[in-house]
């Protein structure tokens, strides 16, 4: 009985450890799902920024509509997620930069207040990325797709913009003023080609390493655009020469709406692939409750087993039906039946035998 007893010994710590594992696990892939949720929510932030930068330089002195709705959109995810992830105090300040940017005259300055607020929004993905520990994800898919939606993507949307709008700028600008913007413009033209070099091996690690279904053909036709416009974007840049502002404006809005595409497809598809995991480390989880009641069904029925055996021997015997005519246990005796014993007569013929005898 004490063997069996302590058999549950080993069975309860092995199922504790298991049980903790697999909900530190799933604890942290909930972490990273909300992670994806929120940059999901600062996707478009990304692109209406983009969007008021361009704007603004050109005179427009009124916030694009999309401003306000990405901003509306981010507030909400991070009142529902900030203290999660830890991002409170970044929204709060990025906030209320992008809440100054109306108020910012002259296109140089309007640039720099923008860049700024860019600066800071990549900022966030990053305290994003980091405290929803999607940079440590042990899964080569979704560590490279995270590498791509939270760092690639934003930054690419981030520098094209810049590039298209100091391109803008060079057209307006008095000879003086030009070579510090040329030579940021050519900075941004190699810093796009890095990126945009960064972002296609990412995804392609990420196509590599998966076994997911539709990742490889969610991301195909998606990269294919992207990479067209990328083309158009260089090809209006014009590093060696003058850049052609017109060419980078078409080539900008169609390289932004398909980053934000390809952006929407890899976020849904680590959403896709989180919830998976999610899914097995539930079914591990009843797996391991249904093994530990087993093992515990079992145990009980170790020690009842002996105990009710026992109980059934110890038992009294049921009392057999006593033989007719008889009170106490044994033969029944007849007289009737019993053979007369050596020298005793026959007393029917008592009298016949004292006769001849006389």
């Amino acid at each position: 009985m004490i063997l069996t007893v302590l058999v549950l010994v080993p069975t309860a710590v092995l199922f504790g450890r298991v049980w903790t594992d697999n909900s530190d696990k799933r604890s942290s892939t909930e972490l990273e799902l909300k992670g994806v949720e929120y940059m999901t929510a600062l996707t478009p932030l990304v692109s209406a920024l983009a969007e008021s930068q361009s704007t603004g330089i050109q005179g427009v002195s009124e916030a694009p509509e999309s401003l306000a709705a990405a901003v509306t959109r981010v507030s909400a995810a991070d009142a529902k997620l900030g203290d999660d992830l830890r991002t409170k105090e970044r929204w709060a300040d990025l906030k209320d930069k992008i809440s100054k940017l109306p108020k910012v005259t002259g296109p140089v300055n309007i640039l720099n207040a923008h860049v700024e607020a860019s600066d800071l929004t990549l900022a966030l993905y990053a305290a994003v990325r980091r405290n929803a520990q999607l940079n440590r994800d042990p899964d080569g898919d979704i560590s490279n797709l995270q590498q791509a939606v939270a760092v690639d993507m934003p930054t690419t949307v981030t520098r094209v913009n810049r590039m298209g709008d100091y391109a803008n700028l060079l057209q307006g600008l008095p000879a003086a003023s030009r070579p510090q913007v040329q030579a940021q413009f050519a900075h941004e033209v190699l810093t796009v080609q890095d990126n945009v070099k960064q972002l296609t091996e990412n995804l392609q690690a990420a196509v590599d390493n998966t076994e997911s279904d539709t990742l490889s053909g969610s991301l195909v036709s998606a990269l294919d655009s992207f990479r067209r416009g990328v083309e158009a974007m260089n090809r209006g840049a014009n590093p060696a020469g003058t850049p052609n502002a017109a060419t980078m404006s078409t080539a900008q809005t169609t390289l932004q709406t398909a980053l934000s595409n390809l952006a929407g497809i890899t976020l849904k598809e680590m959403e896709r692939l989180l919830d998976d995991r999610i899914g097995t480390y539930d079914y591990r989880r009843t797996e391991a409750i249904i093994m530990g009641a087993l093992a515990l069904l079992l145990v009980l029925g170790a020690l009842i087993w002996p105990a009710f055996t026992r109980r059934r021997e110890t038992e009294p015997a049921a009392e057999r039906p006593s033989d007719v005519g008889s009170n106490r246990p044994g033969p029944y005796n007849n007289p009737y039946d019993q053979a007369p014993g050596y020298g005793e007569l026959d007393p029917t013929r008592r009298g016949e035998r004292s006769g001849a005898l006389r």
